[in-house]
């Protein structure tokens, strides 16, 4: 079992930079996939960005690249989005996801999720 939970999100200006974190715990979230995913209001929830378990991996979706930037730390068990060039268009609630399955951007395939962090971005 893993539990998730995202925090540093806030409201930031246009152009500017925030970087949000997902903390982990369960023993087994250091073999996990993690993902980050956003739900605008009114929209489907999309995938932003992943990386695989060893943390040599990554793969952003072309709306984020080369802005966003996924990492992790494997022995804080957490997992980190730097935000930067931010706009307005990036507003939405930030969801971590993990999973013990291979690399992939699609929704379903996560099965661990966090609860979600605000990110608002002021034109």
């Amino acid at each position: 079992q893993v539990q998730l939970v995202e925090s540093g999100g806030g409201l930031v200006q246009a152009g500017g930079s925030l970087r949000l974190s997902c903390a982990a715990s369960g023993h087994t979230f250091s073999s996990c996939t993690v993902a980050w995913f956003r739900q605008a209001p009114g929209k489907e929830r999309e995938f932003v960005a992943t990386i695989n378990w060893t943390g040599a991996r990554t793969y952003y979706s072309d709306s984020v690249k080369p802005r966003f930037t996924i990492s992790r730390d494997r022995a804080k068990n957490t997992v980190y989005l730097q935000m930067s060039s931010l706009k307005p268009e990036d507003t939405a609630v930030y969801y971590c996801a993990a999973d013990r399955k291979p690399f992939s951007t699609t929704m379903g395939r996560y099965e661990y999720w966090g609860q979600g962090t605000q990110v608002t971005v002021s034109s």
